[in-house]
């Protein structure tokens, strides 16, 4: 045993205990994480080609304002996402603020009034309700003639191909696949597991739209949607892709003609993507970008601890702590709120910023229930930083994410077990 480090933990709150209990879950998973590691190595390399290969120059990170025409920046980073994402052409804008709105972009610049969009992997996450109309708000694409059809999953976790296939018809015009699970417990979608719905879809429909929301899982694999043959995939670049240095944005990777539509609906009809200034963030878009392999890893290794130990306290927790992992948030089931909430808090409490802040239960926007978040971040909202968040309805649920570094998300991960085990939420010496 580390004599210096074990002091170091306790400076920061960390009993003897507890971190003697999280030592042994980390030597459980040095495999587990020399394979996380060969990952990032092989995406991290990807990163570096596309960069090379489009060309990225020291003129890259000048700072363009105004309307932005000819910003070198600006297209040479969309050229380097559509290489490293194999896709035709990217939209990555400052303009675009957060993962929600790229979302929306994606969907209302490609549905026209009569089309339907199907969701076949049952409800989306909770801030799409609204863009859709599943719960009526202003500006909907229900507002705009456009109808939503679901089909849930099975019990079992997997697709329901019989009634995927009842409910493409001709008015079926895109299909949105959220790849992470929101605010649920299912699991996950693999790269592969899409793949096989999208080969499935486009053998009843060659013309449909297939978008995935891509959040939470860039580079947590080798492969990305697009090379499965996914259209579009969309994401916000204060989670995976920005590395945690982008102070804002959103991507939309994918056809030539989607990304397009995107852009005219960002800007303009007869602008598109060649206004939009970068506003001084571009070589912050680039390093984040480059840093990005790396810091998921470190993520990731923290969700992997996160399921380990509070399996082994009894927990229920998604994924388990032996599946293989598809994206960077670990859900863990408490059925007490008093527990979510203390996870929230000892999250909080570990972070560089804020972390004297005590997180409440609140009404945040776009969401049916109050919501406690934990996020004491360098990026408001920035959810590939240590952050942790769930709803406060039943199974009281909390998803835990992030983590710039494995350390940051180890020590997060200590303080919320600190804080379940000072008020009795836990028993330690029953182990």
């Amino acid at each position: 045993m580390n004599k210096w480090m074990e002091e170091q933990y306790e400076a920061l709150g960390i009993s003897r205990e507890v971190y003697e209990f999280g030592e042994k879950i980390e030597d459980s998973l040095k495999e587990r994480f020399a394979a996380i590691d060969a990952t990032a190595e092989y995406n991290q390399l990807k990163v570096i080609k596309a960069m090379q290969d489009n060309r990225v120059s020291a003129e890259c990170f000048n700072m363009s304002s105004g309307y932005g025409y000819n910003d070198l920046g600006r297209d040479t980073l969309e050229k380097v996402y559509a290489s490293c994402f194999k896709g035709e052409d990217a939209l990555v804008r400052p303009q675009i603020t957060c993962g929600t709105h790229a979302l929306a972009l994606a969907l209302m610049s490609n549905l026209r009034p009569g089309d339907e969009l199907l969701s076949p992997v049952g409800k989306p996450y909770d801030t799409l309700e609204e863009v859709i109309g599943i719960r009526p708000s202003k500006g909907s694409l229900a507002e705009y003639g456009v109808s939503y059809r679901q089909v849930d999953l099975l019990p079992d976790g997997s697709f329901d191909f019989e009634h995927i296939k009842e409910a493409i018809n001709e008015r079926t015009k895109l299909v949105t696949i959220q790849r992470s699970k929101g605010y649920a417990t299912r699991p996950t979608l693999s790269v592969a597991r899409i793949g096989e719905l999208i080969s499935y879809i486009k053998g009843i429909k060659p013309d449909v739209i297939c978008m995935v929301d891509n959040c939470y899982g860039e580079f947590v694999e080798e492969q990305e949607p697009l090379e499965v043959g996914a259209d579009m995939i969309v994401g916000s670049l204060i989670k995976n892709p920005g590395g945690g240095l982008a102070p804002i944005g959103g991507y939309i990777v994918g056809k030539k003609e989607c990304v397009e539509n995107a852009a005219y609906r960002l800007t303009s009809p007869g602008l598109g993507k060649e206004v939009g200034a970068s506003l001084g963030v571009i070589q912050s878009f680039y390093q984040g970008f480059f840093l990005a392999p790396t810091v998921v890893s470190g993520a990731l290794k923290g969700a992997i601890f996160a399921a380990n130990i509070y399996e082994k306290l009894g927990f229920e927790v998604v994924p388990n702590g032996s599946e293989s992992r598809h994206d960077i948030i670990q859900a863990v089931a408490f059925h007490n709120p008093d527990a979510l909430i203390a996870f929230c808090e000892g999250i909080q409490a570990a972070a560089p910023v804020d972390s004297y802040v005590t997180p409440e239960p609140w009404a945040m926007p776009g969401y049916d229930s109050d919501v406690i978040m934990a996020a004491g971040a360098f990026v408001q909202g920035s959810s590939i930083e240590l952050s942790a968040d769930g709803p406060i309805k039943p199974p009281y649920a909390v998803y835990f994410q992030g983590g710039l570094t494995w350390y940051h998300a180890k020590l997060g991960i200590l303080k919320s077990l600190q804080k379940l085990k000072e008020r009795k939420l836990v028993d330690l010496d029953l182990l």
